[in-house]
């Protein structure tokens, strides 16, 4: 069999969907971030030959008489990002199991591959607490992990970690084990809503510094976990391991669950709830409120908020005009709510830094765009979310200055998103709130990195948008964007040739043919993903 990738400027997309077919991913849909778990890998014990000719590169599958060592895949370009910034893909969410090995190994590899071949930087890895510390506190177990840190290493990629302290609804990753046996038995470890409902996806802030945790406190636990984590990846932090980000509560991102009991039936996004009901949260506000010379407004938060998905008007708090969130109650509140987040992300910025700082690794957290409603003069989800940003008041200031303070750097999802991309009822505008909080790291000296959005639909002129972001003296990202995710919807022939054409487009290729030998073996019983050159490019078999 002999596969030829053969450079032709009549060919404006790649057959993607050969590598789609021979990796057997489960799926196309976008949301679906997993790949098969009997994925079945085209080429088995094959050796491909990587051979130079003047028109184009034919790999060649040999039969071989015995299983070879698979050699560091090498690079047939060099990309050279543009305006500094380095692309980075992210890997399926359950990339390692809970029982600590690689899931699609098989296609993973080939997929690093593939980036590697593109020009693509590096890949993200989520490190899960409720995997990596599973059946009991200070039991580590990092081995899956290990492994894959090797294949990216043996890929010739760069690696960004993300710690996730927190859990996954889809694919299902939880806490752990130990934890939530003790959430059973202590439900006011978590979030709590003013109607009772629990958001068990991560700790409520309010424990941060409580021994709730068989008599450690959940700082603590971190803090292990972390220097547990830098002694087992010592050989590869500062190396391949480039940066690692630090989760800072739901998804990751520096904020409430505010949408926990949102409908998915609802076609509009309502404005979300306050959480601060659990016992512990209250407690906070009825001492914040006793030192305030005003006791009675520490019995809960605002009686007259909307519920999850009830519009900003269908009841007085959020009201553009005459809203309770302008009284002196309204404004004692928010600050607060909303200096309890600030106060959350300070201390576990702070004991990143005090772990990693003197490892050489750029440290990271994640801030949300909580668009929705931006355009009203509340702000209401945004508010729900801890974020005191109105029309007459800036909230994003604090939260830089403390990514300032702790030398750490934001990360910004959502840099495909276009207003028009909403409906005009919602009154969103993430291009507004994004440069809102551009604005606000660049007063404090403060580094963006961007990331797309997690819509299950990429939305239409989102790579255009990217670019837009990523370019110009205006660009919004300034280190690193991260591309989520890889799974069955992103080699898929509806989206990876959009995503190579994006790929060149921000970058400035050299095709140095002088770094490759005559002949070489580049993979071994993994299927070879073809990429797309500036020219296009024609796949052909036989």
């Amino acid at each position: 069999m002999e596969v030829s990738v053969i450079g032709s400027s009549q060919v404006k997309a790649v057959r993607t969907d050969f590598a789609y077919r021979v990796l057997g991913f489960c799926s196309s849909r976008r949301n679906d971030v997993s790949f098969s778990r009997k994925s079945r890998i085209g080429i088995d014990r094959n050796i491909i030959r990587l051979r130079r000719s003047a028109t184009g590169f034919t790999l060649k599958a040999v039969l071989s008489e015995q299983d070879r060592a698979t050699p560091p895949a090498p690079a047939l370009s060099r990309s050279h990002p543009k305006n500094g910034v380095s692309l980075y893909v992210g890997l399926p969410l359950d990339a390692v199991s809970e029982a600590s090995t690689i899931n699609h190994a098989k296609a993973i590899s080939a997929g690093l591959k593939a980036l590697k071949l593109l020009g693509v930087e590096g890949v993200e890895l989520p490190v899960w607490w409720g995997v990596a510390e599973k059946e009991a506190n200070g039991s580590y177990n990092f081995s899956g992990y290990l492994d894959l840190v090797k294949m990216v290493k043996k890929a010739g990629l760069k690696l960004h970690i993300s710690l996730c302290f927190h859990a996954s609804k889809q694919p299902k990753i939880s806490l752990p084990e130990w934890v939530t046996q003790i959430g059973e038995n202590d439900p006011n470890l978590y979030f709590r809503d003013r109607s009772g409902l629990l958001y068990k996806d991560c700790l409520s802030l309010a424990v941060d510094e409580l021994p709730v945790l068989g008599g450690k406190t959940p700082m603590a636990v971190y803090k292990d976990f972390c220097e547990n984590f830098k002694s087992s990846f010592s050989e590869f932090i500062s190396s391949t391991i480039t940066g690692i980000s630090i989760s800072l509560g739901p998804n990751g991102e520096l904020r409430y669950p505010f949408d926990q009991g949102r409908s998915r039936k609802s076609k509009l996004p309502g404005v979300g709830e306050f959480q601060c009901y659990d016992k512990n949260m209250l407690g906070l506000l009825k001492l914040h409120a006793e030192a305030s010379g005003n006791p009675l407004w520490g019995l809960g938060g605002p009686h007259d908020a909307p519920r999850y998905d009830q519009m900003p008007d269908s009841n007085s708090f959020f009201k553009d005009h005459g809203g309770s969130w302008e009284t002196p109650y309204g404004d004692f509140f928010l600050k607060w709510y909303s200096q309890e987040l600030v106060s959350h992300g300070s201390r576990l910025l702070s004991l990143a830094s005090s772990v990693f700082g003197d490892t050489g690794v750029s440290i990271f957290g994640k801030v949300p765009l909580v668009h929705s409603w931006y355009k009203s003069r509340a702000h209401p989800s945004e508010l729900t979310a801890g974020f005191y940003n109105t029309v007459n008041r800036d909230g994003y200031d604090s939260i830089a200055e403390v990514f300032a303070k702790n030398s750490c750097k934001v990360i910004l999802p959502g840099m495909d998103l276009l207003d028009d991309d909403f409906p005009n009822i919602t009154l969103s505008s993430p291009q507004s709130l994004l440069s809102q909080v551009r604005a606000a790291c660049s007063k404090h000296g403060v580094d963006v990195s961007g990331q797309n959005s997690s819509a299950a639909v990429f939305p239409e002129g989102g790579f255009e948008q990217m670019k837009k972001n990523l370019s110009g003296p205006d660009g919004c990202c300034s280190g690193m964007l991260i591309y989520e995710r890889m799974g069955a919807y992103f080699f898929s022939p509806e989206h990876f040739p959009s995503f190579t054409a994006f790929m060149r487009s921000i970058s400035q290729p050299e095709t140095d043919m002088d770094d490759l030998p005559q002949e070489q073996e580049v993979g071994a019983n993994e299927p070879f993903l073809p990429t797309v050159s500036e020219s296009g490019a024609h796949l052909q078999a036989a």
